[in-house]
């Protein structure tokens, strides 16, 4: 047997078996209670993979979960989203005392969100691309929100089936979602030292790669690059961004770019065509269109108002 075996549920149905629940009363939607779970938490290294959503507020008490390279305290109301395909390891500490974990799980086949607007704007909200450690934790005020938002899910299709049913809950679903977006935004702001430690680790790694001479070897580092030598997704780190700078990291990149190009353009004799090349740009265009847009000016132009 595998050390970290990998769990793949295709079907709500297998995963209710799986957990040792009853059979789902809708195959392609379901709420399951934590509590319900007839499966004990064992210590050790797992992964797991879903082929439909997920969305759980857990809450496990005297226990340590390790996602990626950071341990999680449980004891809190955490929300977290995962999409189809997307895998996640957990590593259960030894020598905690397991409890039965509290909270609920939606669990959305993609099937039933079929032909619905929201089977298309699912995947404008990020936090689906999350890794599972950037989770959302929660007030208690938030949390009884959410969680009286999945009850009405679970009382609708549980009630006899009409053809309101599905609108029913797919509007339920958009708000549980807008309300988790809200609430994010919240947690970018009151969670200010880890966002401040990011920023701060954010400037450093690209300090340290503008001045490696990397630029004009490689170009631009990738946001995925940058995510990974951050220790969280790409996702995340743009979000976090555009909370609080209000740019993107591809904006945030481009404008520290042109930060250096106006540097080197005001205190070098270097041409343009040496400067747009130790930045990384294959072709002169390129550089001066993106300097031009930035700035309203061309690269020469803003070097004649220094003289």
């Amino acid at each position: 047997m595998s050390s970290n075996p990998l769990f793949h549920f295709h079907t709500i149905s297998e995963y209710h078996r799986a957990a040792g629940l009853p059979k789902p009363a809708h195959p392609l939607i379901s709420l399951v209670h934590m509590d319900d779970l007839n499966r004990p938490l064992a210590e050790g290294s797992f992964s797991v993979v879903y082929d439909f959503y997920s969305i759980s507020m857990k809450r496990v008490k005297d226990v340590k979960f390790k996602y990626g390279q950071q341990a999680h305290d449980f004891d809190e109301g955490v929300l977290f989203f995962m999409s189809p395909g997307q895998v996640f390891g957990v590593e259960i500490e030894k020598g905690t005392v397991r409890h039965r974990p509290e909270g609920w799980m939606i669990l959305v086949h993609p099937d039933f969100l079929w032909n619905t607007p929201l089977a298309k704007t699912i995947k404008q909200y990020e936090f689906f691309g999350y890794s599972v450690y950037e989770a959302l934790y929660l007030s208690d005020k938030e949390e009884t929100m959410l969680t009286t938002i999945a009850q009405n899910i679970e009382h609708e299709y549980n009630a006899n089936i009409d053809r309101f049913s599905q609108s029913v809950i797919i509007a339920q679903l958009e708000l549980l979602l807008t309300y988790s977006e809200r609430f994010y935004q919240r947690q970018f702001i009151t969670r200010k030292i880890t966002s401040h430690e990011i920023l701060i680790k954010l400037e450093d790694l690209l300090s340290a790669y503008f001045n490696s001479g990397a630029l004009a070897q490689k170009g631009l580092p990738s946001v995925t690059y940058i995510a990974e030598n951050l220790n969280i997704s790409p996702g995340y780190l743009s979000s976090l961004l555009k909370s609080l700078t209000g740019q993107n990291t591809q904006q945030h990149l481009h404008n520290k770019l042109i930060d250096l190009a106006k540097e080197k353009l005001s205190t070098t004799r270097l041409s343009v065509s040496e400067i747009a090349y130790e930045l990384g740009f294959e072709h002169l265009q390129s550089f001066s269109k993106l300097f031009k847009t930035k700035t309203s000016l061309s690269p020469m132009e803003f070097r004649h108002s220094f003289n």
